[in-house]
């Protein structure tokens, strides 16, 4: 496996405070998990963290804006930029950090359980 890039493991580092804090590649970037639960981006040498309607409203009051996968298009995912301070404060980045991983555990539970498809045998019907 690939080590980290140090920035990378800098901001595992930090976000551990809120719990297992991992980092998988994806699409460019590096998403992060605290445990287990999706709750930021590094990408382009910056932290983006997960927004939904309960906080996009904080990020809207400090003028972070959100995340452009492809910056000569228009589109924006639900990630914004994390305020400078959660790396010097620690209750700031219980509150914005915390925010975030609370934002995805909220989209854990709206996403409909799927059918379970695998491990389930069907009958076999014998013709006469």
């Amino acid at each position: 496996m690939k080590p980290l890039p140090p920035f990378v493991g800098f901001v595992l580092e930090q976000f551990s405070l809120l719990g297992d804090a991992t980092a998988r590649f994806m699409m460019g970037g590096y998403v992060v998990y605290i445990d287990s639960v999706v709750c930021a981006l590094v990408a382009d040498g910056a932290v983006f963290l997960k927004g939904d309607a309960h906080n996009i409203p904080d990020f809207d009051a400090r003028g972070l804006k959100a995340f452009k996968p492809f910056p000569d298009q228009d589109l924006v995912m639900k990630y914004f930029e994390a305020p400078p301070e959660i790396f010097e404060d620690p209750d700031a980045l219980r509150q914005w950090v915390g925010g975030a991983l609370e934002a995805g555990r909220r989209a854990v539970k709206k996403k409909p359980a799927g059918k379970r498809t695998v491990g389930k045998a069907k009958k076999a019907t014998k013709k006469k």
